[in-house]
């Protein structure tokens, strides 16, 4: 599969096909999560031969960023489960993960592929603007310590809570609807030394909901570890309470706060 240049990133963009490129892809890893993160290159290798290679990002002649997904079965059919993506640091914010995803999606469009699934902390707000604002998925589906214990440089020592990103791929991306009576089911409390969770409030299904976090989770968890800890049991119990009502998370808002609602034909 050829893969052209990348738009606004100003990097080539192509499947990742070559012994070689397993250590490149590596180097990434390592640069991101650390060495504890990195795949076997039989397993990489193996990916390339089973017509799931890495697609990459390239800049002056090396990989700079990459994304690795494969085929699993879906609500009456296949989806892509996008696993991995990571951008050298001296590349992040420029539009490479960014254009590596849309890689993806074309990808898996001319595959007849029609439905992304991946996974992602909840309470990395950025992160979440990009999932549900950028790229135009919902999150439907949440797992407590879905990895169980991590040995990574981001995410030793917590809980590896997951929310479950799905992108329909034929969608285009649109502005979120503004949305003026949301339920506040968490919130932030003015507190110091930083903000702290309010009570978990049920949600109503007769208007949105909203489910604040803190700005700064990672910072929270280096100078703050026990209240970082209360962070993420009350994030964890606000999800679950929001999809149990059968509400999907569609936005992300700056200040940091998912807005969930009730999709159109739910029961």
């Amino acid at each position: 599969m050829a893969l052209k240049a990348a738009g606004e990133s100003g990097v080539e963009i192509r499947s990742l096909t070559e012994l070689a490129d397993t250590r490149a892809v590596n180097h990434v890893i390592t640069a991101t999560w650390g060495e504890s993160s990195t795949l076997a290159p039989e397993l990489l290798r193996a990916f390339q031969a089973s017509g799931n290679p890495p697609i990459g990002a390239v800049a002056g002649g090396r990989v700079v960023g990459y994304v690795l997904g494969f085929l699993g079965p879906d609500e009456g059919g296949i989806h892509l489960h996008s696993h991995m993506l990571a951008v050298l640091p001296e590349f992040r914010g420029t539009g490479v993960g960014y254009a590596l995803k849309l890689a993806q999606r074309a990808a898996a469009l001319d595959a007849g592929i029609e439905v992304a699934r991946w996974t992602f902390d909840p309470l990395q707000a950025r992160n979440a603007h990009f999932n549900l604002v950028k790229l135009g998925a919902v999150a439907d589906r949440f797992h407590r310590h879905f990895y169980g214990d991590m040995g990574d440089e981001l995410n030793r020592g917590d809980r590896s809570d997951r929310l479950e990103a799905r992108w329909d791929l034929r969608r285009e991306p649109v502005l979120p609807t503004s949305v003026t009576d949301a339920w506040p089911v968490l919130t932030r409390e003015p507190a110091e030394p930083a903000p702290r969770p309010s009570e978990v409030r049920p949600p109503r299904r007769t208007a949105a909901a909203l489910v604040e976090i803190p700005p700064d989770f990672r910072g929270l968890r280096m100078h703050h570890p026990d209240l970082a800890l209360q962070w993420r049991e009350a994030v964890a119990d606000a999800l679950e309470s929001c999809l149990a009502a059968g509400m999907v998370a569609d936005g992300f808002r700056p200040e940091g706060a998912y807005v969930f609602t009730t999709p159109e034909g739910a029961p």
